[in-house]
């Protein structure tokens, strides 16, 4: 709102320093300060809130040492996270961009499925929470949204540059002139495709159409189907994997805001023409903006952590969890970026590897042998480091600085092909 507010101002009246306002770092800057202001000072005010309504985190007794006295401590503190990143990016983005869209709905919409699955555990005392299958539902409904409007909506394209003595042979309406402040001339040409960026390779795009050519030509047409069932399965295991993360304090809110700190590069390089031209990537007009929101998202996990760190104070939930892992597959999908998933969201991907090989083998080895034999000592894999006796705080400490490295890594694709 401001961006327009300012904009109006700046344009009609000439208001002193109302330009500023055009700058995407400053909104982003600003995004992020207001983001940490309300995730730590609402926060408070949340937390007393679930206090006196008893929205208290019922414990199983897994055997961990600690875990009796997390009992009764406030849940659903997700609601603080999805605040913070909600009024920065209504103030500061342009809310006319299609990608803000996606990332508003993307956020309320796994926002409501992880406070319905945290209300259903807390005020009606179902452990359980919200069936599986409803929550799948939700996520494939989220997948099917995003996926069919990151493929068919106009607005969202990429850009390409092509010499000047191609640009009489292609649709001219599809040709954009830019000229930087040196004068140095750019013809870019827009692509509506379904590609993405494959790490360490050198000519590092892949469209989605070619892997359907596979099997025959005439198979393109349908390429809109492999992609969105891509996306549906992109939303639906990084969101969970974020939700088993959230399994000690602070672990998961301090993995996302590295992975989200990584993420704002991203964005900033590929919505920048003169960035994207100079590290040979893939240019996403409007995609800019992006940077707001993201930074929102930093400052919303930075703040959230003054009280989620150990001894948390409150935790954030499902509302939070699911939120979380939503949002940073539906920003790597549009950022066109999802096959970095894997090196980015490694912390997550590890931690929800861990829980599929102790079922398999479990119900591998109990149908072999009898009995069901485990390969950690207890999954997530927190918890097994839990059981070998290390103290929480070390624990996500040592995730943190994988997650960094992986996070570093990511970042050294941009030119290491």
């Amino acid at each position: 709102m401001f961006y327009y507010l300012f904009n109006f101002l700046d344009k009609h009246f000439n208001f002193p320093g109302a330009g500023v306002f055009q700058y995407i770092s400053f909104r982003a800057a600003m995004a992020i300060l207001v983001s940490l202001i309300i995730s730590m000072l609402l926060g408070k005010r949340i937390i007393l809130l679930l206090q006196k309504k008893q929205v208290g985190e019922t414990i199983r007794d897994l055997g961990l040492a600690g875990e009796k006295q997390k009992a009764g401590t406030p849940t659903m503190g997700g609601l603080i996270i999805i605040a913070a990143i909600l009024v920065p990016t209504f103030l500061f983005a342009r809310l006319d961009n299609i990608y803000i869209i996606l990332m508003i709905v993307s956020t309320i919409w796994l926002g409501l499925i992880g406070f319905l699955d945290d209300y259903i555990k807390v005020f009606k005392k179902d452990k359980k929470g919200l069936a599986g299958k409803f929550k799948v539902l939700g996520q494939v409904g989220l997948g099917l949204f995003v996926g069919i409007t990151v493929y068919f909506h106009p607005d969202i394209k990429t850009k390409v540059e092509i010499p000047q003595e191609l640009v009489q042979k292609v649709d001219s309406t599809k040709v954009t002139k830019v000229v930087e402040t040196d004068g140095k001339v750019h013809y870019m040409l827009d692509r509506k495709l379904p590609n993405t960026t494959i790490p360490f390779v050198k000519d590092n795009e892949i469209n989605y159409s070619s892997l359907m050519a596979i099997f025959g030509e005439g198979m393109r047409k349908y390429t809109w189907i492999i992609y969105i069932l891509a996306v549906i399965i992109i939303i639906t295991a990084v969101s969970n994997g974020a939700n088993i993360t959230d399994g000690i304090d602070g672990l998961a809110t301090g993995t996302s805001a590295i992975i989200g700190s990584t993420l704002a590069l991203f964005a900033y390089v590929s919505g920048n023409m003169i960035f994207a031209d100079y590290l040979n990537i893939m240019y996403i007009p409007n995609f800019g903006e992006m940077v707001i929101f993201i930074s929102a998202f930093v400052g919303a996990c930075v703040g959230f952590l003054w009280y989620n760190a150990y001894p948390a104070q409150v935790f954030m939930g499902d509302t939070g969890s699911l939120t979380l892992g939503g949002i940073i597959a539906v920003f790597a999908i549009v950022a066109r970026k999802e096959l970095l998933i894997p090196i980015l969201c490694g912390v997550f991907v590890i931690e929800n590897m861990s829980v599929m090989m102790q079922v398999a083998y479990f119900k591998y080895t109990k149908k072999k042998y009898g009995e069901g034999r485990r390969i950690f000592l207890m999954s997530p894999l927190h918890h097994h480091y839990q059981k070998k006796g290390f103290h929480e705080s070390k624990i996500v400490s040592r995730f943190w600085i994988i997650g960094i490295m992986l996070a570093i890594l990511t970042i050294v694709t941009l030119k290491l092909r």
